[in-house]
């Protein structure tokens, strides 16, 4: 079965450099080195991995690259903690761009990789892909958004920020499996196999071999506690300052975009969903019965819906 490459690129921080990791999938279809690259961004307290069906399904026909953002995963933790934003993601999305060699990528961004992949389309660019001038380019072919808009359920972002960045120590993963599926039933149903794969690569080994208890061994969360202090700042009157900016970003996009939604989310409401398929790059609206926030792209139809957008099938 085919399995990733984990890959580093160097990028520049207010501190000097630093690693963001990614997993590279090569194309194993017809097409191979010249395939399109798909990069798939996952939300605020995943990885890379959790994308590892919807990526070995989807290397039939493209090169696919799924970084740890920042914080996460495998990649460098920031010195400062309210360097967690989208503006440094975005950047860094942009140094991946540079190492893969690349003038435009496909996108799936569950969450916050979906704001990033609407800061990275909504960049503006002065040449295409064969270098005429003044051809304004969007970086993003085809973007696919993952229960996530301009408008978030602020009760959404509080039910996230009571979890976020705490310390926890777990005695194994499979205790660590069970915390976190007692935190996300908005994933929807999955099978015991499915949520074990999903939850391994949440995990570190304690530093030291001891938790802060004392109690030698056990696995951590493997992001970085400081992602908590940015999203502790987000009051209701700054989610709603941040709307009118993400609306207007949205709407310049003018790449196709597949919105896909958790008919149960509570992050982006059906009012938003449906707005965003009148307005900007006019969405197309696929929504999943049984889900909240958010889709984890391992179920077959989930798949199937994005393969059938990117022109796979």
């Amino acid at each position: 079965m085919a399995e990733p490459q984990l890959k580093y690129v160097q990028c520049l921080g207010s501190a000097g450099l630093r690693r963001m990791a990614y997993w590279e999938w090569a194309c194993v279809g017809a097409a191979g080195a010249q395939a399109p690259v798909l990069v798939c961004v996952h939300g605020l307290t995943r990885q890379g991995r959790d994308f590892d069906t919807l990526a070995r399904r989807m290397s039939e026909s493209h090169r696919v690259i799924c970084p740890d953002v920042a914080g996460r995963g495998r990649s460098d933790w920031l010195p400062q903690a309210f360097g967690y934003q989208i503006p440094t993601y975005v950047a860094d999305m942009v140094v991946l761009l540079a190492r893969l060699d690349v003038e435009q990528v496909d996108w799936v961004g569950t969450s916050m990789g979906g704001l990033i992949g609407m800061g990275l389309a909504a960049l503006p660019a002065l040449s295409g892909p064969a270098g005429e001038a003044g051809v304004a380019t969007s970086l993003v072919r085809r973007m696919v958004l993952n229960d996530v808009g301009p408008e978030l359920g602020f009760e959404a972002l509080q039910r996230i920020g009571s979890y976020l960045g705490q310390h926890m120590r777990f005695d194994s993963q499979e205790q660590g499996a069970a915390y976190l599926a007692s935190i996300s039933p908005g994933f929807g149903p999955h099978s015991a196999a499915q949520w074990a794969a999903l939850s391994a690569p949440m995990f570190k080994p304690v530093e030291g071999g001891a938790g802060g208890d004392g109690v030698e061994g056990g696995v951590r969360l493997h992001y970085d506690p400081q992602l908590a202090a940015p999203f502790a700042q987000v009051s209701r009157e700054a989610a709603q300052a941040g709307t009118a900016a993400l609306w207007q970003a949205y709407d310049s996009l003018t790449c196709p975009t597949l919105l896909l939604r958790g008919a149960e989310s509570d992050l982006l409401s059906s009012a938003t969903a449906q707005a965003m398929t009148q307005r900007g790059p006019r969405a197309r609206l696929h929504e999943f019965a049984g889900v909240g926030h958010a889709p984890t792209l391992v179920q077959a139809d989930q798949i199937e819906v994005v393969r059938e957008f990117l022109g796979t099938v």
